[in-house]
């Protein structure tokens, strides 16, 4: 499945066109759903590395009106990318199907009771430490048994909350608390991470710092052939959804490499 990033924030790091008004959003997600997208995931708080926190009125503030306008609209499943608890709550009563974590569980488990009242589905993805920090905490010994072990706590935070385990997703979190060759080596050992927590895998590389050298230098918005390849390694290594920028041109290299991989 392919998940379109919908960016409700004033500072994207890797969008052109800001998303921010809601009116602008509402029409990005009814394109992206016709260029072939699943899920649309609506965030409004920047988590790329070094973004400031926001506090979970503003987060709203950004969001809702998105949610709603596209509640009654989308075919595609909506996803509230959140990891704030107050903002689940109230994206997922406005009509999302699904929270997407970025930090595992780790900032605000009461999230993961919010999921479960709700009966919603659940990304886990894989970090280490706040936004400012997280390089700081990009020390491993085995990056595929170290994401595992912790992506493995936070699905116990989670079916302890009472998350039924068919809801949760898991995220090895490309980019984030990684150093470039962190990512590259999770992207070309996917399949010991997907049998070692037996979830469903969602992998996000898009347009990210870890491609800037593959990419010549190139700022983030000009690295969709970089991101490419990372999506075709992904599908390769068995990932059941990417989480991409650019829909229309992800949704190609996503069905010819789910075609190799049906060959394989």
């Amino acid at each position: 499945m392919v998940m379109g990033i919908l960016n409700a924030t004033p500072d994207s790091f890797a969008e052109t066109r800001s998303n921010a008004d809601p009116k602008q959003a509402v029409e990005t997600a009814l394109q992206m759903e016709a260029a072939g997208a699943d899920l649309i995931d609506i965030g409004g708080e920047s988590t790329r590395p070094g973004a400031d926190p926001v506090p979970a009125a503003e987060e709203l503030a950004r969001v809702l009106p998105i949610v709603r306008a596209l509640a009654g609209k989308l075919r595609a499943a909506i996803s509230i990318d959140t990891s704030k608890a107050e903002v689940a709550r109230a994206a997922l009563d406005a009509g999302a199907a699904m929270v997407n974590d970025v930090s595992g569980l780790q900032r605000d488990p009461a999230l993961a009771r919010v999921v479960a009242e709700r009966g919603a589905g659940l990304v886990l993805m894989h970090t280490r430490g706040t936004s400012k920090a997280m390089y700081e905490e990009a020390v491993y010994q085995d990056v595929i048994a170290e994401v595992a072990a912790e992506l493995r706590s936070s699905i116990g935070i989670a079916t302890a909350a009472g998350v039924a385990i068919d809801r949760i997703i898991v995220d090895p979190g490309v980019g984030f608390a990684k150093r470039p060759p962190h990512s590259y080596g999770v992207l070309a050992r996917l399949p010991e991470l997907a049998a070692a927590l037996d979830r469903p895998v969602l992998v996000g590389p898009s347009r990210k710092s870890f491609l800037r050298d593959a990419a010549g230098g190139r700022p983030p918005a000009e690295r969709d052939w970089g991101t490419a390849a990372a999506v075709t390694a992904a599908v390769l290594g068995g990932a059941h959804i990417v989480r991409v920028h650019a829909v229309a041109e992800m949704v190609q290299v996503v069905r010819a490499a789910e075609e190799i991989r049906k060959q394989g």
